[in-house]
């Protein structure tokens, strides 16, 4: 009998230290499907490892209203304790944060943090009356429904929603919105060691005090897809790629500009994939580019060009659409100017010297040859042959006899005949 005690006991503590891990993770930055799917893949690799908790660092300024659905909804089914800790010092809870941070099994704020500002935004202007009240309904009951189930302060949360509050840390524990301020991640460990969570198949008492900590970080693929996914990379990717074609269209044969631009364009394609995107804008975005092609084919004195400017710049504020209450994506202002301003110069200097190219006389084939002088080899009286830039021509003179050795001047050409006029100048044979 004391050997089937000691068994069990032993299997018991083998239990405990492979159970006594935990697995961290690091968002920082919008939240898109690549930072969603990298929450929810680390929550499934805690649940493999049986691990005490997930411990989530989180610093955002908000993202897109479907990831952060797709996080909320991973965090309240997840089958081992969610740990969500807004840090390092500085870090900001912003917009779809705030439903993260809402969400979690337990909320940790680190020193000289804040959460808040959720209230709905649009990159489109002010949304109206209408539109507006149905977005903030709809955040507020999202938030509510979080706040119930953690219960947390539930009027704070439809505060933040409805009237963009933003607290600190400090205040944030005293009202009830989070648990606890941790001064980095063991302090974390330490003051959550022998909480109680609720999980949907029951209770658990987090040992926590001596886990071992695996740190999780995205991938070289997930890192880049999450760079891409960020607005102003995938309009300015999108912008190389409209470069690179039109390099590849005005020197054919050049294959670098084509190939790198088809690249730009695909993975600005995929990013745009997980956007919002306003397909309006970009209509006049591509317009803006034809309209451009068009001002170097078509003389319009600038009418063209400037349609052109107009409806990129129209076309970029707008390409973004931002019209669900959480959605935090938009295109800076400043990246717009620098690319509109760029295009233009740019244009504007293919345009000048498609311009200055017209002007220029023709120096080759047979229309250079017209204005160009030479000398009679034979008496003109009208036919004879004339050497002009060192090849012999049949000539016929257009005004009258032109001696043997006189300076001559093309006047036209015709059948490979020329038609010359005399310089008055006889060149000493």
């Amino acid at each position: 009998m004391k050997i089937y005690y000691f068994f069990i006991a032993l299997l018991f503590s083998v239990h405990l230290l492979q159970a006594q891990n935990i697995v961290s993770i690091n968002v920082n930055g919008t939240i898109n499907p690549t930072s969603a799917a990298f929450i929810k893949n680390g929550i499934t690799k805690a649940a493999d490892q049986r691990a005490e908790c997930l411990i989530i660092h989180l610093n955002t300024p908000g993202g897109l209203l479907k990831s952060t659905r797709i996080i909320v909804g991973s965090i309240l089914e997840s089958p081992v304790p969610v740990v969500v800790y807004v840090s390092p010092g500085g870090a900001h809870a912003g917009s779809a944060g705030v439903f993260i941070t809402m969400a979690a099994h337990i909320a940790a704020m680190s020193p000289s943090t804040n959460i808040g500002s959720a209230h709905p935004v649009s990159s489109q202007g002010s949304m109206d009356s209408i539109m507006s009240e149905k977005t903030t309904n709809d955040a507020a009951a999202f938030i509510r429904s979080i706040a119930g189930k953690r219960r947390r302060n539930l009027i704070w949360a439809e505060d933040a929603v409805r009237n963009s509050v933003s607290i600190t840390e400090v205040e944030a524990v005293k009202i009830k919105v989070v648990d606890l301020i941790a001064k980095n991640e063991q302090d974390l460990l330490r003051q959550i060691n022998g909480r109680v969570v609720e999980l949907e198949s029951g209770n658990k008492i987090l040992q926590t005090l001596n886990a071992k900590i695996e740190r999780v970080e995205m991938s070289f693929v997930e890192k880049f897809l999450d760079v891409i996914s960020d607005p102003n990379v995938a309009y300015i990717l999108m912008m190389l790629g409209f470069y690179g074609i039109l390099f590849e269209l005005y020197s054919p044969g050049s294959i670098v500009p084509g190939v790198i631009g088809a690249i730009c364009l695909i993975l600005a394609f995929y990013a745009m994939h997980t956007l919002p995107i306003n397909y309006a804008g970009m209509a006049l975005i591509g317009l803006a580019i034809i309209l451009f092609v068009l001002e170097i084919k078509i003389v319009s004195y600038g009418v063209l060009g400037i349609g052109a400017v107009i409806a990129l710049a129209i076309g970029s504020m707008m390409l973004i659409k931002t019209d669900s209450a959480l959605d935090f994506m938009q295109i800076s202002l400043t990246v717009i100017l620098a690319i509109t301003i760029t295009t233009a110069l740019f244009f504007s200097f293919l345009i000048g010297m498609a311009v200055k190219g017209q002007k220029i006389k023709v120096q080759t084939g047979i229309e250079g040859i017209i204005g160009e002088e030479g000398e009679a080899l034979a008496s003109l009286e009208p036919s004879g042959m004339v050497r002009v830039h060192g090849e012999l021509w049949k000539a016929e003179s257009v005004e009258g006899k032109i001696s043997t050795g006189q300076r001559i001047k093309v006047t036209a050409i015709n059948n490979l005949t020329l038609f010359v006029k005399a310089v008055n100048k006889i060149t000493k044979l």
